[in-house]
């Protein structure tokens, strides 16, 4: 009698990371050369996948692949079950000959769940052509209604062992971080301590459509726990000397404590970040976010607590007083749409820092170079961005990470040089505690943008452009920040297509959210993937650049395009 089998726990430790699967069609006709040189471009395409796509905490994502060319459907139930049991939820199809769609891929595809992501790639080759399977492939794929991208790059036609061009890798990698990213997020759970802060209706946690389409779960802690953990001390009283003492030593005297009760307060922020850290980490949280506003820390009626920012930004950084971490992407006033923004910039990226803000002032050219004017500036840097195209004068109270008060790849020691924690503006915090401020420099590049919901349509959309700092003259970034909050930390950003009068208007929240290193096709297989609409309603940007953007699947252009496929697919959600 066969017997059910106990499952064991021991190395199951932590949430499961995404796995790829690397395979190649066939032809049972090719012949053996050809047959070798196929597996070798699997071996070859795999490899590349394993050295260049990570996880958030630099960790290598693992790629499995197999030498059995899926030439029909004996061959498809053969590599499925070697992918199953290896984990195998991205798909990378690398075919070099001619196949037979329905017998091979779809073979194998359709023993995978619909959404599981599927890359063609393969060379532009004529002797046995792969391409001509791929558009085969792409097509009786896309015609039910499956995305499938494809990736028609170059390697060689002939040898034994061609090596694609690196913008074929390139495009494969970018694909591959967007498929990760995706299949990370199923499953796993941020933390938000309280409601929607200040009743600000774009921070909404939209539990049900962010489990259903991204996948991701949202544990809502009240702040009352918090407030009693700080009140108890429920921190480890060394750990947080520690932490103190770091604190004190990269800040100098840029720390400004008035009295004892100022340095009190001030340990009970840093302790609030081992705790929430420590509450994250029981439940393998990927991210949180911490209402604050208003019963936190700004209603007099209770007991106002120390505003939060401190550790909002130690979450965001990619270091604290133990060393080198992994950026946990945190959201100030518990906004949710912009923690789910952050998510994916910072896993799109493999880690690189999220910059939240404010969508504060918007310096429109004319009005910055007035400003210039009066201060005597008229004549400073005439072909500058900041002249010539204005910027939005980024900040906020929290989750600035520390990272960005330097170029990227600036140790933890310059950065905290350039950090100032002075207290807080009693107008906005009567409970005290300590801002964190620094000045972003100019010509770091990236993606700024921001997630939104619609519940007409139950979708996500991603209003975004490539964007890059600026710096300003000395007076003149003084006058820009006394012109909000100057005890906060500012970052100018300039977007490449959005004009100031577009970006002014086409904002959809009060707050928006900047990851360095980020491309654009990156970001659009990901939006893709979760069937996230894109938006950039920017007259300048054309609707497709080549060698910027990633290819339209076939799938959007065989139903009235990218937005209308995505909402018609919306449906099915």
């Amino acid at each position: 009698m066969a017997e059910a089998i106990r499952l064991g726990t021991q190395n199951t430790g932590g949430a499961a990371v995404p796995v790829i699967g690397v395979c190649a069609t066939g032809d049972p006709r090719i012949d053996q050369e050809s047959r070798d040189r196929a597996v070798n471009i699997i071996e070859m395409t795999a490899a590349i996948l394993a050295e260049r796509v990570a996880t958030p905490d630099g960790s290598a994502v693992p790629v499995v692949w197999s030498d059995v060319l899926v030439d029909g459907e004996p061959q498809a139930d053969i590599v499925a079950r070697q992918f199953k049991d290896a984990g195998v939820n991205v798909i990378v199809c690398v075919p070099d000959t001619w196949a037979f769609p329905q017998l091979s891929l779809i073979s194998l595809i359709q023993q995978f769940p619909e959404d599981t992501p599927l890359n063609l790639t393969c060379g532009n080759s004529g002797p046995k052509p792969g391409v001509v399977f791929v558009h085969a492939a792409s097509g009786a794929i896309s015609q039910y209604g499956r995305l499938v991208h494809i990736n028609v790059g170059t390697w060689p036609d002939t040898g034994q062992n061609p090596v694609m061009t690196d913008g074929t890798a390139d495009a494969l990698v970018d694909w591959a971080h967007a498929a990760v990213t995706k299949q990370a997020m199923k499953g796993r759970r941020v933390v938000v301590f309280g409601h929607d802060s200040m009743g600000m209706e774009t921070a909404l946690a939209h539990v049900i459509a962010t489990r259903k389409i991204l996948g991701l779960e949202i544990t809502r802690l009240d702040m009352k726990l918090l407030c009693d953990m700080v009140n108890k001390e429920a921190w480890d009283a060394e750990e947080l000397k520690a932490l103190r003492a770091w604190v004190e030593q990269s800040i100098g005297d840029r720390l400004e404590l008035g009295d004892d009760a100022d340095s009190a307060r001030f340990n009970q922020s840093l302790g609030m970040y081992l705790i929430a850290r420590d509450l994250m980490a029981d439940v393998n949280a990927i991210g949180g976010g911490f209402m604050s506003q208003l019963e936190w820390g700004s209603d007099p009626r209770g007991l106002p607590m120390p505003v939060a920012d401190a550790m909002e930004s130690l979450f965001n950084s990619s270091f604290d007083h133990n060393g080198r971490k992994q950026p946990m992407p945190f959201a100030t006033e518990a906004d949710v749409q912009g923690l789910l923004t952050m998510l994916a910039f910072t896993g799109l990226t493999a880690g690189n820092p999220p910059l939240f803000m404010d969508f504060r002032k918007v310096w429109e050219p004319w009005e910055i170079g007035r400003l210039a004017e009066e201060l005597g500036l008229g004549d400073a840097e005439p072909e500058a961005l900041w002249r010539t195209r204005g910027f939005v004068d980024g900040d906020n109270s929290g989750s600035a990470s520390f990272d960005w008060a330097g170029m990227p790849g600036t140790s933890p020691e310059e950065l905290m040089a350039g950090v100032s924690m002075p207290l807080a503006d009693d107008g906005y915090f009567p409970g005290g505690g300590n801002s964190v401020t620094f000045v972003s420099p100019g010509g770091i590049e990236g993606i700024a943008g921001r997630m939104c919901y619609s519940a007409l349509t139950n979708t996500f959309s991603m209003i975004w452009d490539e964007a890059s700092t600026v710096e300003l003259p000395q007076k003149l970034a003084d006058a820009v920040c006394d012109t909000s909050n100057a005890t906060w930390p500012h970052t100018f950003v300039t977007p490449k297509n959005a004009t100031m009068g577009e970006y002014k208007q086409f904002a959809p929240a009060n707050h928006f959210h900047m990851t360095w290193d980020l491309s654009a096709a990156r970001l659009e297989y990901w939006m893709d993937l979760t069937n996230v609409l894109s938006a950039t309603p920017w007259q300048a940007r054309p609707a497709y650049v080549e060698g910027v953007d990633r290819p339209m699947p076939l799938l959007y252009v065989m139903n009235g395009g990218e937005a209308a496929t995505k909402l018609e697919l919306a449906k099915r959600m």
